[in-house]
């Protein structure tokens, strides 16, 4: 790997630190996004394992209400987790020739759903069986792109959940996918225990964490606004460009 590779690597994780620092979520999105244009997919998901999942379960353990989130939200987790074993180990996972135009899909509706301020609240009635739904729906799309956000992220902001609690909640359907993930990935023969891959993947907590640490302050000194503003463009853009690059492949 050249120097000038390992740089961009290192940089975009910073970036996909830095949002999460400030937003709470966003690392595997933008590091899945900006990673799979210098490798494949699964190398992609493979390198962001353990900064994802760390990560996330951070943000889950580290909440003040772990018990009534997990009570809560425990079968959006756990379809999450199947879900991501369907859609990895089943439905040719990172490996399919789908995956780039579906990560692109993604990214480029969930930019578009952020910068347009879409919002549907939830009827509580509908949430017992609805997260079920929506946990096996995340998984699906995170086995086919490493990345658990939609429909997981709009579903909990729909839910009118106190900041903290959505905070836990997307930390738990994130770690949920993240552990799936690094179960259909070791189905599919991906040598995430050997000694190169661990490294990688641990040496990448270190600018993960760093970016995290600027997100914080960074999230201290702008609006929130204006920088999920450019958080939501970015990724409309990101994904629009993996989207037409992987059909006109």
């Amino acid at each position: 790997m050249s120097l000038l590779t390992l740089s961009l690597i290192t940089l975009v994780l910073v970036l996909a630190g830095l949002v999460k620092g400030v937003t709470a979520m966003g690392l595997p999105t933008l590091g899945m996004g900006l990673l799979s244009l210098m490798m494949p997919p699964a190398e992609a998901a493979a390198l962001l394992i353990a900064p994802t999942i760390v990560t996330n379960v951070v943000q889950f353990a580290a909440g003040p209400r772990v018990v009534p989130v997990l009570r809560r939200f425990w079968p959006l987790g756990l379809t999450t987790f199947l879900g991501t074993l369907v859609g990895g180990a089943g439905f040719g996972g990172l490996e399919s020739h789908l995956a780039p135009a579906v990560l692109g899909g993604t990214l480029l509706l969930y930019g578009v759903m952020g910068l347009g301020r879409f919002h549907v609240q939830t009827p509580i009635g509908l949430q017992p069986w609805l997260s079920p739904v929506m946990g096996m729906a995340s998984g699906l799309l995170t086995g086919t792109t490493g990345v658990t956000v939609m429909p997981a992220a709009p579903y909990l902001q729909s839910l009118g959940l106190h900041r903290e609690d959505l905070v836990q909640a997307m930390g738990l359907a994130f770690s949920m996918g993240s552990l799936g993930l690094i179960v259909a990935l070791s189905v599919k023969g991906a040598p995430l225990a050997s000694g190169p891959a661990l490294l990688a993947t641990g040496a990448a907590l270190i600018p993960a964490f760093a970016g995290m640490e600027i997100g914080r302050r960074v999230r201290v000194a702008i609006s929130q606004q204006a920088f999920r503003t450019c958080f939501f463009a970015g990724l409309a853009l990101l994904g629009a460009n993996t989207l037409v690059r992987a059909v006109a492949w």
